[in-house]
C-alpha cells in the first residue's frame, strides 16, 4: 500500500548509518544537513549524539590542554634556572665558616697561596691544614670556630669541605689552560673578594661554557690581571680581546665549541 508523505519536511530516525528503518518514526522538523540521506521530499538524517553544549565542552577542553602544557614548561624552566637547582648564590654548610672576603680583600692574601696548582694543574687545589696553621699558629690560637683545623693539624686527618662549584665527572676542565689564556677567577667563581662565605657564582651549564668559547674575546683579560677579583672590563674590550686571543694563541678555528674539547 502506498503510504502518503508528509507535505512539510520531517526528519526520521536512522537504524546503523544511512539506512532506514521503515518505521516512520517522526522526530522534530529541522532542515536536513546532508543530501545523500534525503528521500523525496522525506529529510532523513542521523539521530543527534551530543547536545550543543558539547562544542563549549570541547574548546574549554582544548584550551585547558594548551594552558596546562604551557604552564607545565614554564614551571620546567623556572625550575630548572633557579637556586633550588643550579645552587647559584646559595651558601652550603661547611665545617669551618671560611671568609673569602675576610682573606682576600682584609688580609689580601693571593689566590696562588692557598690554591697553589692552579697554574699548572687542571685542578685548583685546596689548602692543606698546614697552610691553614701557617697563620693561625700564631693568631687566633684559640678561636673555637677553628677547632676543626686544630684537630686535622692534631690527627693528620683533612678537613673535609663541601665542594661549591662541582662539575659533573664527564666534564673535563683545566685550570691551568684557562689561566694561561687570560680567563681570570672573577669569571668563573664571581667576586669572592665579597663574599663571607663562598658561594657558587655561575650556573656552569654547557650553555654558560660555551658563550665564552665561541666568543673569547668578551672575556679574555691580561694575564697579570687573572687574580685580580675587581678587574673589569675596559670600554675597548671587544679590541682588546682580539689583540689577547691572538698573544695568547687562543684557538679560534671552532675547536673550542666540539664535543670532544670538554666531553673526554
Amino acid at each position: 500500500m502506498n503510504r502518503t508523505l508528509p507535505e512539510e519536511p520531517t526528519i526520521w530516525l536512522l537504524n546503523g548509518v544511512g539506512r532506514c528503518t521503515g518505521k516512520l518514526l517522526q522526530a522534530s522538523r529541522v532542515a536536513c544537513i546532508c543530501d545523500s540521506f534525503c528521500e523525496g521530499r522525506v529529510h532523513v538524517a542521523m539521530a543527534q549524539l551530543f547536545p550543543k553544549s558539547a562544542n563549549v565542552h570541547a574548546r574549554v577542553v582544548i584550551a585547558g590542554i594548551v594552558v596546562l602544557a604551557c604552564g607545565a614548561g614554564w614551571a620546567t624552566s623556572t625550575i630548572y634556572w633557579s637556586p633550588y637547582t643550579t645552587e647559584v648564590d646559595v651558601p652550603l654548610q661547611q665545617p669551618i665558616p671560611f671568609s673569602h672576603k675576610h682573606h682576600v680583600t682584609d688580609d689580601g692574601i693571593d689566590c696562588r697561596y692557598c690554591h697553589t696548582s692552579v697554574e699548572k694543574s687542571s685542578f685548583a687545589g685546596i689548602p692543606s691544614t698546614e697552610t691553614c696553621m701557617t697563620c693561625h699558629s700564631q693568631i687566633w690560637t684559640d678561636a673555637p670556630m677553628l677547632a676543626s683545623v686544630r684537630e686535622s693539624l692534631a690527627s693528620g686527618r683533612p678537613v673535609k669541605w663541601t665542594r661549591v662549584n662541582d662539575l659533573p665527572e664527564y666534564v673535563y676542565f683545566n685550570h691551568s689552560v684557562h689561566v694561561a689564556k687570560g680567563i681570570g677567577c672573577s669569571d668563573c667563581h664571581g667576586r669572592v673578594d665579597q663574599m663571607p662565605l663562598t658561594r657558587k657564582a655561575q650556573t656552569l651549564y654547557m650553555r654558560w661554557c660555551l658563550d665564552c668559547h665561541e666568543n673569547p674575546q668578551k672575556y679574555i683579560r691580561p694575564r697579570d690581571k687573572v687574580f685580580d677579583t675587581a678587574w673589569q672590563p675596559p670600554a675597548n674590550q671587544l679590541e682588546q680581546g682580539q689583540e689577547l686571543i691572538r698573544q695568547y694563541h687562543v684557538d679560534t678555528s671552532g675547536r673550542l665549541t666540539n664535543c670532544g674539547a670538554c666531553h673526554r
